[in-house]
């Protein structure tokens, strides 16, 4: 089967297409014939290396990807489902079996959704990992509803599923946005839209004198937005937090794995999109072989939605 393959760490153009074999699945999984995978900020530092080598076969073809959409070709006993269902899954490029940027790609039967009738599987593709990070991020600050929660990064891909959350639970949502990115972000539901940049927290603080009772930093801005957040509030990391706190202020990590095996969370999401609660964003779509490029345009910045490598 084709894949996207790092054969060795660098820039884009390490990225190529590489035969591999085709995985089986095992009892309580199913395979997956891909027809869409995103390109999200993991991949990236993946394909550097930053963060050390998964503990694929050696030599090394790590396939990368965190979350796709695609019809079941084969169903694993006990896994509950059928071949010619449309689901969407997320997986980890850390597994030995690589990620999700591969024309067959096996799950667990509670990495799996299914894909609402009315949903394109490009669309659905772009649900998994960012909605789940969105989810587990509200689950973790669980808020009550009337609170007032902030969201850095909300044009991105979390942002805006975490805005879109927020705003269904019946929290009181400022988020911020460039000034090309002001009506997108309040069409997604932000209460209050303040400009981005180095000194957002201060902005914030000029709507809420008293400070936010949560703060989500999908901009990974860390310590510079700990002033938005009042005494004893709550900060939910995206990424690794490097820096120091104060003032009580709580930080929690968000790692979007505690959710790897969430499928009910998943599907919870899948049935928001259907109602039209959250908004499937699809920035293009893309021949997987051109995964390279997609790697350039996402690091170049200023993507809306998500890159969709298709297969």
């Amino acid at each position: 089967m084709r894949a996207v393959g790092i054969t060795r760490f660098g820039g884009p153009e390490v990225l190529e297409i590489v035969e591999l074999p085709a995985p089986e699945p095992a009892g309580g999984q199913v395979r997956i014939r891909v027809a869409a995978a995103t390109v999200n900020p993991a991949d990236t530092v993946l394909r550097t290396g930053r963060h050390g080598s998964p503990q694929n076969d050696a030599p090394p073809r790590h396939v990368p990807g965190m979350e796709l959409a695609g019809v079941i070709d084969v169903a694993g006993p006990g896994s509950g489902w059928q071949a010619g269902d449309r689901v969407m899954a997320i997986v980890s490029p850390r597994a030995p079996g690589g990620g999700a940027q591969a024309e067959l790609v096996v799950a667990d039967a509670d990495q799996v959704a299914r894909v609402p009738d009315g949903i394109g599987l490009a669309a659905a593709a772009t649900l998994p990992m960012n909605g789940l990070t969105a989810r587990l991020a509200l689950d973790l600050l669980a808020l009550r509803p009337g609170q007032t929660l902030a969201v850095t990064g909300a044009a991105g891909a979390v942002g805006g599923y975490t805005i879109q959350l927020a705003r269904a639970a019946g929290l009181r949502v400022i988020a911020d946005a460039a000034p090309a990115d002001a009506a997108l972000v309040r069409g997604l539901g932000a209460d209050v839209v303040v400009a981005r940049g180095p000194q957002v927290a201060a902005r914030m603080r000029e709507v809420t004198p008293a400070g936010v009772d949560a703060l989500v930093d999908a901009a990974v801005q860390g310590e510079q937005v700990l002033s938005a957040i009042r005494d004893g509030g709550q900060l939910a990391a995206v990424r690794t937090y490097r820096g120091k706190t104060e003032r009580s202020i709580a930080v929690v990590g968000v790692l979007v794995s505690d959710y790897l095996h969430a499928a009910g969370k998943l599907a919870e999401l899948a049935g928001l999109a259907a109602d039209g609660t959250l908004t499937l964003r699809v920035a293009a779509e893309l021949p997987a072989a051109q995964a390279a490029h997609a790697h350039r345009l996402l690091e170049a910045g200023g993507v809306r939605g998500r890159l969709v490598l298709t297969f």
